[in-house]
């Protein structure tokens, strides 16, 4: 059980806190044979040859509006990054919106605007939704929460139990874009500089690994990074995940940033990455498939599965070896 009596920061980051609470809270509560908290999204059988699969997701960012994106591309994204990399086909989404008393009518229409615009682009059509507005003080200006209905074919296999030895980490582009470019958005340390969100749907890199038949798992590294994948992966199958240093793309202005304020780029979010595990022999082909996408250029193999006790490794480029460990206090607040 939870030793913790109030709820902190930490209990959203995606991290060991965040864990303890929905295993010790909800997951006991609302305990059913269709919960698995493991997933992303979650298959539901409704027909013979078609599996749906659902998500929901909250989102909550400061500011509203950031380099790249807003609250409203990033719902869209966030919501059906979920169902991609769960191997799905994104169909519909539900929107609730709840608005703080005081929020600029403008800003509101540019927000939705924007989440319309990632909407479309992302093939997925708005067919519910609801608004509730609560007093000024008593919110965030703004809070989405978003619901996705996709569908992927029933031979879809991917799952983290499904990861053996030697299997290679892929990422499809470089990592902490989107945490850095939210804190530099703040302007809170003084700092300015170009970083971009790299908020955007991945089903082009998803959609045709679904049923690979040496593709294991994927998954989107939002709240906690790549480390926390990486601690996912290790937590489930018991074996050590080494990460490469020099191999993990990080632009350099992302890295400059870290240096300076303390940050380390593994444990910033993406909103637009995705971390796969393959077969060594699938490596390559997937590599060049990414590379050809926009925003895939930068597709690395960045690590492997060993035998071990469930470690996060990470080698360094001077030849060392480090351990990455799991997240605790969140660097980033209200970041998606």
């Amino acid at each position: 059980m939870m030793k913790d009596r109030h709820i902190s920061l930490a209990h959203g980051n995606g991290g060991r806190f965040m864990r303890d609470l929905i295993d010790d809270i909800f997951a006991r509560h609302l305990a059913n044979p269709s919960l698995n908290v493991g997933l992303d999204a979650a298959p539901i059988d409704i027909a013979p040859g078609m599996q749906a699969v659902i998500t929901t997701d909250g989102f909550t960012v400061t500011p509203l509006e950031f380099p790249g994106g807003d609250i409203g591309s990033l719902a869209v994204h966030g919501t059906v990054n979920d169902l991609a990399v769960s191997g799905a086909a994104p169909l519909f989404l539900t929107l609730s919106a709840i608005i703080e008393e005081g929020l600029e009518i403008a800003l509101l229409d540019r927000i939705v605007g924007s989440l319309a615009t990632a909407a479309r682009a992302a093939d997925v059509r708005v067919v519910a939704g609801d608004t509730k507005v609560v007093p000024r003080g008593e919110g965030g200006g703004l809070y989405l929460t978003t619901t996705g209905l996709g569908q992927r074919a029933p031979d879809c296999r991917l799952g983290i139990e499904a990861i053996r030895e030697n299997d290679v980490i892929l990422v499809s582009g470089p990592v902490g874009d989107h945490g850095i470019a939210i804190m530099l958005a703040r302007g809170e340390f003084e700092l300015t500089g170009s970083v971009v969100s790299d908020c955007a749907a991945v089903t082009p890199f998803t959609l045709p690994l679904a049923t690979h038949p040496a593709v294991r798992f994927m998954r989107d590294p939002t709240r906690g990074g790549l480390a926390t994948v990486a601690h996912e992966i290790a937590q489930a199958t018991s074996m050590d995940v080494y990460l490469s240093e020099r191999q993990i793309p990080v632009r350099d202005s992302v890295r400059s940033v870290c240096e300076i304020l303390g940050y380390d780029p593994y444990y910033l979010a993406c909103e637009g990455r995705v971390v796969a595990v393959a077969a060594p022999d699938a490596v390559e082909g997937i590599l060049a498939s990414w590379r050809r996408l926009p925003g895939g250029k930068d597709a690395r193999a960045i690590g492997n599965l060993r035998k071990g006790r469930g470690h996060v490794i990470l080698e360094t480029a001077i030849g060392g070896e480090r351990l990455l460990d799991e997240l605790e206090d969140d660097p980033l607040p209200r970041i998606c």
